[in-house]
C-alpha cells in the first residue's frame, strides 16, 4: 500500500509540475521567420499570433509571394512553440518513478 501511496504522491507532484510548465510556456513568446527574416511572426506559447512584421521592401512583390512567406513564418513559429513545449514538459516527467512496464499516455 505504501508503494501505491508513493506513486499517487508522485503523480500529484507531476501534475503540479506539468501545470506550472504549461503556465510558463503560455507566458513565453517565440519568433518565426521566413525569407531570411523578411517576414517575422511573434507567437505566444498558446499559439496566439501577437505580431506580424513584413519588411517594406517586400511590399512591391506579388501578393502570393508575401502570403507564402507569412504562412512559412507562422509554421516556423508553431514549430518553435512545439520545441519549447517539449523542452519544458520533458523535465516535468523526468522525476517520476513508475513501475516497470507502466507508461503514461503522453
Amino acid at each position: 500500500m505504501k508503494g501505491l501511496n508513493d506513486l499517487l504522491k508522485q503523480a500529484q507532484q507531476l501534475q503540479e509540475q506539468v501545470k506550472n510548465a504549461q503556465e510558463d510556456i503560455a507566458r513565453h513568446e517565440v519568433q518565426g521567420e521566413a525569407g531570411g527574416g523578411l517576414v517575422r511572426v511573434t507567437m505566444t506559447g498558446r499559439h496566439d499570433v501577437r505580431r506580424v512584421h513584413i519588411e517594406p521592401s517586400l511590399l512591391g512583390e506579388d501578393r502570393e509571394v508575401i502570403e507564402d512567406l507569412v504562412a512559412a513564418a507562422v509554421n516556423d513559429a508553431v514549430r518553435r512553440v512545439e520545441a519549447l513545449q517539449r523542452e519544458k514538459l520533458a523535465g516535468a516527467a523526468g522525476g517520476l518513478s513508475l513501475p516497470e512496464g507502466f507508461k503514461l499516455p503522453f
